[in-house]
């Protein structure tokens, strides 16, 4: 686990100091963005108020 957050930057005491939560965070997988076709369907459910 060190090594990946070396390789992630993070300086050992740094590292040592994370919560598991931060790890985590640090870890997860990026979440896909959305697609156009959704994000549409997204502004048109929820119009902006002018």
């Amino acid at each position: 686990m060190l090594s990946a957050g070396v390789r992630l930057g993070i300086a050992p005491p740094i590292f040592w100091r994370l919560s598991l939560r931060e790890w985590r965070a640090l870890n997860a997988r990026a979440e896909t963005s959305l697609s156009r076709a959704a994000f549409d369907a997204l502004a048109q459910a929820h119009p902006d108020k002018a």
